[in-house]
């Protein structure tokens, strides 16, 4: 390969990093063509982006993005696999529903999701459970939602209660 085609391939991991902002690295080696096969159209389909490259041009991708990627490049051992994701769930949910169909791979390598890294196959569930920046802004609007509406309720049920007691005060005289 001439070093004009590795630049341009590590260029291309430099844009998706910049595009996508979460992304995993997997082990897919040893699948046969039809699991393969299932593997790319499952990604597509859930807007996930599969590329094979060689350890070396991920590495230097890392450094040439200016994120503190350090860790993941102890990860880079044997054949890897990037998953780029909009979702910071989606490349776990499909490593797990491959799972469930039985296929000893994808491994998860490590993942970079939400300016956080995270090492080994182990922290799969951990990856799955994450929420979107956008469901936590909701959680919070919620929680904050919660005592107000509590107290307009008990506003609500008081607003009875202090009309009868003033229609009784007011049948007394």
């Amino acid at each position: 390969m001439t070093r004009d085609k590795k630049d341009l391939i590590i260029n291309d991991i430099v844009d998706k990093m910049n595009t996508y902002s979460h992304f995993y690295l997997t082990d897919v080696a040893d699948l046969n063509a039809a699991a393969t096969t299932a593997l790319r159209r499952t990604c597509f389909k859930s807007d996930i982006i599969l590329m094979s490259v060689k350890n070396t041009l991920i590495e230097k991708a890392f450094e040439k993005s200016g994120k503190n990627l350090s860790e993941l490049t102890s990860v880079l051992k044997g054949s890897t696999s990037i998953m780029f994701s909009q979702s910071p769930t989606a490349p776990a949910k499909l490593i797990k529903e491959m799972r469930r169909k039985r296929l000893p791979k994808p491994i998860l390598k490590g993942a970079f999701v939400q300016e956080s890294v995270y090492i080994g196959d182990n922290q799969l569930d951990n990856l799955v459970a994450v929420k979107s920046r956008d469901e936590m802004i909701a959680d919070v609007i919620l929680m904050l939602k919660s005592p107000m509406n509590n107290v307009m309720s008990a506003l609500e049920s008081g607003k009875n209660t202090i009309h009868g007691v003033l229609t009784t005060l007011s049948e007394r005289e």
